[in-house]
């Protein structure tokens, strides 16, 4: 873990509450794809972790979902604004672990994470199906970045307004694919799991923090083998030792 100050230098509206910011700063902490930073807000108490989209050296892009003031206010700065930010949290994804024909499903602003992963299999010489589910045609983002990328894309929407309607986890169906790599809100992480076409997976969980680097025990779950906290010990948790 360490801490810096990122420079806010681009910030793009992606849809009517989800933005994409572009940072400049000391990225040397950050390891793996699934991994987080935690920013320091003036006007709040708590830091915010937000999944890492994408990072080389001296560059960090986040994508980040309006849901209260504190992202308010990190979507709503200047460029030029400084943040504090905890970078590297988490463990991540394990690449190595992956089959030679992953999927990644994303819902909603869990797809970010996904695309950082995207390129580190793809630079491994692994190409992943990706599956990205939305509500609406209005939230849909990141299609024709993944797809420059080289990957398949599916996409799903509960009201069949873009690609297959439903939901994501019935765009695994066809693909081949035997190994599951996703993020997302919890229902459909569970929905994932059911799926028997997944011999493995990993599962990255969104939970509130308070610290964001396992000293509180706030976002403590129960697993297969024992209590792991979701910031440190996590986000990323493997199939097999997930209990719902």
């Amino acid at each position: 873990m360490n801490q810096t100050q990122m420079t806010l230098t681009a910030a793009r509206s992606l849809t009517r509450d989800v933005w994409e910011l572009a940072f400049e700063g000391d990225t040397s902490a950050i390891a793996r794809p699934g991994q987080f930073v935690n920013i320091a807000v003036e006007t709040q108490f708590l830091r915010r972790p937000i999944s890492v989209c994408d990072w080389s050296a001296g560059r960090l892009r986040l994508v980040c979902r309006v849901q209260g003031p504190g992202t308010r206010a990190i979507c709503g700065a200047a460029p030029g604004t400084k943040f504090d930010m905890l970078m590297g949290l988490g463990n991540g994804y394990d690449i190595g672990k992956s089959t030679r024909r992953p999927i990644l499903l994303g819902g909603g602003v869990g797809v970010p994470p996904l695309y950082g992963l995207a390129k580190a299999l793809l630079a491994a010489g692994i190409t992943p199906v990706v599956a990205m589910g939305f509500g609406t045609r209005a939230e849909v983002f990141y299609e024709e970045e993944f797809r420059a990328l080289g990957c398949e894309v599916r996409v799903s929407t509960v009201d069949g307004s873009c690609g297959e309607k439903g939901f994501v986890t019935q765009l695994a169906a066809g693909t081949g694919c035997d190994y599951g790599i996703c993020c997302g809100p919890e229902p459909m992480l569970r929905a994932v799991h059911r799926l028997d076409q997944l011999a493995g997976g990993q599962f990255s969980f969104e939970e509130r923090m308070g610290c964001g680097f396992g000293a509180c025990m706030g976002c403590s779950c129960e697993t297969k083998y024992g209590r792991k906290r979701i910031c440190k010990d996590g986000p990323v948790l493997l199939k097999e030792e997930i209990v719902w």
